[in-house]
Parts: C-alpha cells; sequence; structure tokens
C-alpha cells in the first residue's frame, strides 16, 4: 500500500537485539542475558593413526615440529575424568531471545500513524513537515488519461522526491455488472514539473467519474517514505472515445464485415401505437431522438446525437429485409436513394457486440450542412460513401446502386426528420423477436473481435 498507511515499528536502541520475523527494526531489551556462543561443530578431520604408549621417563613430542611436550596429568592410570554438565543449567541458544520477547516492553515500540508522525525517542531525527497539495486542478482530459497540477508552499519542497495519488471510481448503481471489478489505485511517480500526464487505458475507462486526492513524500535511505497530509478530494469524469479510439475500432470492423450484398430499401420497426402519434401528433414526420446507451462505453454518439434509427440488412437469399423484428410488427419502408445520396455524408459511430456471436455496427448518415452533420464531423471518422466496407452507394448506368455488408447487422441513424409519406408503413408477416433488441444494450468487455484497449 502506497502513503502513509503503512505502519512502521520503529525503537530504542539497546545492546541486545533481536529481529522479529515480519517486522521491521530491532526489537531490544537491555536487561536480558547475553547470547552464548554458537556450539562449536566437531571436526571431521580423519582420525590420526594410533601411536604406541610412551615408556617411562619419555617424553611425546610435538609432529610437526618435534620439540618435547609435557605429560597431561591423570588422576587415574591411562584414564581421563570427562566433566559432567549440570543438564538442568543448559538453555536452548535460542532461549534468551524468548525470553527478550516474553519481557518486551511496550514503552519501547512506537508506531507512525496515518498522518506520519514520529516517535520522540525512537532515535530518528525530527523533519520539517512536506508541503500538503491544495487547489488540484484537472485538465485535458480524455478516455484514458488526464493531467494533474496543484500550488504547495515551497517550504521543504525540494525535499520531495515523489507524488503519490489516490484514484478511486465512484460508484454507480447502474454500472456494467459484467465489467471487471474496479479497485481502488494507488500511483507512486516521480516528483516532475507539474502539471503532469496521467494515462493508463488499465485503470481508467471512458465516461467514467472518479475522484482523486494526492499526496508529496520525500524516499529515505531505507528504501520507506515520509509523506504529508492528504489533499482534498475533487472529482471529474474522463471522456469519449477519440477518433484515433473510433478509427482502430473501424479497422476491426472491416475486417469480419463479410462480401457486400444488395439492397434497396432502409426500414423501421415500431409499434402500431407510434405510427399513429406520428400522424397525429407531429404533423406526419418522424422526430429525432436521442441515441441511447448501447454499445461501446466510450462511444462519443451515445447520450448526445439525436437522429432516428433504420436498418438496411436483407436476407442473402431473397435480397428483401427479414420479415422478423424485435422492436415492432410495424415497418416503415423507403427508398435508399431518399435517406442515401451524394447530398449526405457517411460516418462510423461504432462497434459491438451482446455477448453473442452477432456483431453491430452503427452508422451515421446526416445531410451535408445539417446540425448532425457538423455534430460528426468533429467527433467521428467519416467514410468515402463509394467505398468502403460497410454501406456503399455508386452509380451504373446512371443509376443509384446499394451494397451493405453481409457479415455484420448494421444500424444505420439519419440525423434529419424524416415525412412517412416518403414512404409506407405495413404490417409484417414474421415475428416480434423482443430477444434481439439492442435497446441500452451493454458491449461484452471480453470479446477480443470488438474490443480496443482503451476501456470499453
Amino acid at each position: 500500500m502506497l502513503g502513509a498507511g503503512r505502519a512502521r515499528l520503529k525503537v530504542r536502541r539497546g545492546p541486545v537485539g533481536v529481529r522479529r520475523e515480519g517486522v521491521r527494526g530491532w526489537v531490544t531489551n537491555p536487561l536480558a542475558p547475553a547470547l552464548p556462543p554458537p556450539p562449536t561443530a566437531r571436526s571431521s578431520a580423519p582420525t590420526a593413526p594410533a601411536r604406541p604408549p610412551l615408556s617411562a621417563g619419555s617424553q611425546s613430542r610435538c609432529p610437526p615440529c618435534g620439540r618435547p611436550q609435557k605429560p597431561r596429568e591423570e588422576k587415574e592410570k591411562g584414564t581421563m575424568e570427562v566433566p559432567r554438565l549440570d543438564r538442568s543449567s543448559m538453555s536452548s541458544p535460542t532461549s534468551p531471545c524468548e525470553d527478550v520477547i516474553k519481557n518486551l516492553s511496550l514503552e519501547a515500540i512506537q508506531l507512525c500513524d496515518r498522518d506520519g508522525n514520529k516517535s520522540q525517542d525512537s532515535g530518528i531525527a525530527e523533519m520539517e513537515e512536506l508541503p500538503v497539495p491544495h487547489n488540484i486542478k484537472i485538465s485535458n482530459i480524455t478516455c484514458d488519461s488526464f493531467k494533474i497540477s496543484w500550488d504547495m508552499d515551497s517550504k521543504s519542497k525540494d525535499r520531495i522526491t515523489h507524488y503519490f495519488i489516490d484514484l478511486n471510481k465512484k460508484e454507480n448503481k447502474n454500472s456494467n455488472k459484467f465489467k471487471h471489478k474496479d479497485v481502488p489505485t494507488k500511483l507512486v511517480a516521480k516528483a516532475v514539473p507539474l502539471p503532469m500526464t496521467v494515462r493508463g487505458h488499465w485503470f481508467l475507462s471512458p465516461r467514467t467519474e472518479y475522484t482523486v486526492a494526492v499526496q508529496t513524500a520525500s524516499k529515505q535511505v531505507d528504501g520507506d517514505y515520509v509523506v504529508s497530509e492528504w489533499s482534498e478530494i475533487i472529482e471529474f469524469c474522463t471522456g469519449d472515445y477519440s477518433k484515433v479510439h473510433l478509427t482502430q475500432l473501424l479497422e476491426k470492423a472491416e475486417v469480419i464485415a463479410g462480401r457486400m450484398l444488395k439492397l434497396s430499401v432502409f426500414y423501421r420497426n415500431q409499434h402500431k401505437e407510434y405510427f399513429d402519434s406520428i400522424r397525429d401528433q407531429h404533423g406526419n414526420a418522424m422526430q429525432l431522438s436521442v441515441k441511447d446507451n448501447s454499445g461501446s462505453h466510450g462511444s462519443p454518439i451515445s447520450g448526445k446525437l439525436e437522429g432516428i434509427f433504420f436498418s438496411c440488412n436483407t436476407e442473402f437469399n431473397t435480397g428483401k429485409p427479414p420479415q422478423d423484428s424485435p422492436y415492432g410488427r410495424y415497418r416503415f419502408e423507403i427508398a435508399a436513394e431518399k435517406l442515401f445520396n451524394p447530398n449526405t455524408n457517411l460516418y462510423f459511430g461504432d462497434f459491438y457486440c451482446m455477448y453473442t456471436a452477432y456483431h453491430y455496427v452503427i452508422l451515421v448518415i446526416a445531410p451535408v450542412g445539417s446540425p448532425g452533420d457538423e455534430f460528426c464531423k468533429q467527433r467521428l471518422p467519416q467514410l468515402n460513401s463509394e467505398d468502403n466496407k460497410f454501406l456503399t452507394c455508386t452509380e451504373e448506368d446512371g443509376i443509384m446502386v446499394y451494397h451493405h455488408a453481409q457479415d455484420v447487422i448494421l444500424e444505420v441513424i439519419y440525423t434529419d426528420p424524416v415525412d412517412l409519406s416518403l414512404g409506407t408503413v405495413a404490417e409484417i408477416t414474421g415475428h416480434q423477436l423482443m430477444s434481439s433488441s439492442t435497446a441500452n444494450a451493454k458491449k461484452d468487455p471480453s470479446c477480443k473481435t470488438c474490443n480496443i484497449s482503451v476501456g470499453r
């Protein structure tokens, strides 16, 4: 754990010390007896050959130098008395240590509290407190990075070697329950000129609220840190995917788009009450609505872009729209050239799946110069209407010809109102497949096909 949360054991110095397992510092007791010297190991040298007994009056000589040696004193003939040891007085070489631990006085121990206060009798010199960061500012926020700066007093500023940043995701009851569990993140950074950039897709997710606090630290020679108090806590929210991130999604979607099939109409399924309301309350014109939060969490169009949702996929064997739909039994069909033509721009919006084998691509068709066109131009990669992997519009012999990708499900958002008189409304003969709806559907964060390494 970073910061001052780790307690450090500080002790008085003493003549005898025992280093306890897992405890930093020496535990001392001046009253403990000195440790006995370790027992001498038996010699492992080979045994010398037996020598003949000495005759009376002869002297033994030292084998290396040949000098005469005095005879040993003997209690009895040819015997030597071995001194007996009192086993009741013997103790294990570690028993004095055990006595030290048993007799340990709590007054010899001092714990550092969370604020980093030091023991006055620990033998460590007191140091001036480090400056506490204040007036924290967050800027240049993206989906996976931000810049942070703060003010602090110049006193003891030159002692600062590191910054500790406490980053936590705010609680959100509506968060994706399938996403990996978020844990508090403690970041350690060397003291660099401010503002400092914090970047990391493994702990920052797009469109997510976080809290952040900072403290200054000074690394000591023993590897530990002296730290300041924590700053005030501030909140901020990360941003959406940029065009760079969306281009990465686009390239992934192109890989699985498949061959192109012909289409002739765009269609929109809804309940009968929806179309009745359009006729009675909106002058026969389908109105714009804000896109829901389905798809990638970092998509810049979710919850922001206004438009009308259409489909365009066809059945490969008939070339016509399927007769089943998850959105309603009544279908509005409109000729493709009335929505998609040289007077419109085409944008890539998103690529995702919903824990199934099917993948969805969101495209945006915006009339040139419309508010929707200006919105997309700043945020989304623009596609060549005549040459792309998803939806094309080309002219052949003076006739507009349209194709769509076979292996992905296309969701098309048109950014202007559409009058019902431009098409037809009829009941479909198939089923309403509610389980296939993508309304507010959460993207599978574990899918390697449609995810990039900047959150989900």
